[in-house]
């Protein structure tokens, strides 16, 4: 009996101690994930954070040579203005033409007040006040280059307008007066025996002074564009593009004196250039 009691203890005991490991076993299992969870997770962050310091220390890097660069901290911030007034961002907070008109009349001498109101003009695709904006304020400012590329460009846009205005007035021309294109001639005696319409007559005098005012207003457009890209590339005499840009302008307004001698001065300053032979050939063609 005494046997027996005692197996039947040391049965118990051993039944007891295999219950227990099991628990011992999740308590500490618990007690190594507690902190952080799936272990394969935390040896993920760590790898990122590893890998993310040296990017850090690349855009500060960056981060500083594009200050640098832009001049920020320097008391000038040249960079900044110029790059600003390149892209036509925050160019003086977006002054309406209204309060840039009092501006300039209240002071005519100050060339902000132009410039404002030129760029307020451009907002509103108003070329033609743009341009007289720019006028004054290179008056004011005559070694102001970016302004007279800015006026020669705003120039050509104006007469390109124009030239399609021209072309719409010259259709309605022949459309007023069809038997002035289908006419016999005025010397021959069939149309002296007509005579003229006079409603015709009456229409296509109209017209033709449209015509001629807006002809007009294109050769003083391609001159006005000639002359501010002129300006412009004498301030910057060793600038391939300006000379490139007069000498586009002027062979468009079928200047070719100007054009050659632009053209051979961008040869001069950018001979590797890519478009070196078509120049060439644009020289010999415009010399001819």
């Amino acid at each position: 009996m005494a046997r027996a009691a005692v197996k039947a203890k040391q049965q118990a005991q051993a039944t007891q101690k295999a219950k227990a490991q099991p628990a011992k076993a999740r308590q500490h299992g618990r007690r190594k994930h507690a902190s952080g969870g799936n272990p394969n997770q935390q040896l993920f962050f760590v790898r990122m954070r590893r890998r993310a310091k040296p990017m850090y220390y690349l855009l500060a890097a960056l981060f500083a040579l594009t200050f640098i660069f832009l001049g920020v901290g320097t008391g000038t911030n040249g960079g900044l203005d110029q790059l600003f007034n390149n892209l036509n961002i925050f160019h003086h907070g977006g002054t309406s033409v209204s309060s840039a008109l009092k501006e300039t009349e209240k002071n005519p001498k100050d060339p902000k007040g132009f410039r404002d109101l030129a760029t307020a003009y451009e907002a509103k695709n108003e070329t033609p006040g743009a341009i007289g904006a720019l006028q004054q304020y290179t008056a004011l400012r005559p070694k102001a280059v970016a302004e007279w590329s800015e006026l020669g460009g705003l120039e050509m846009t104006n007469a390109q307008t124009l030239l399609t205005q021209y072309q719409d007035a010259y259709t309605a021309e022949g459309l007023a007066a069809p038997s002035q294109v289908l006419a016999p001639s005025s010397s021959s005696p069939l149309e002296k025996a007509l005579g003229a319409n006079p409603i015709e007559q009456v229409a296509s005098t109209g017209i033709n002074s449209e015509v001629s005012t807006i002809g007009q207003g294109i050769e003083e457009a391609y001159s006005g564009a000639v002359s501010a890209y002129q300006t412009a590339a004498k301030l910057q005499p060793d600038n391939a593009n300006a000379w490139f840009q007069l000498a586009q302008a002027a062979q468009t307004a079928n200047d070719n004196r100007v054009a050659v001698g632009a053209y051979e001065k961008f040869l001069k300053l950018n001979p590797d250039s890519s478009s070196a032979s078509q120049v060439r050939q644009l020289i010999k063609q415009l010399s001819g």
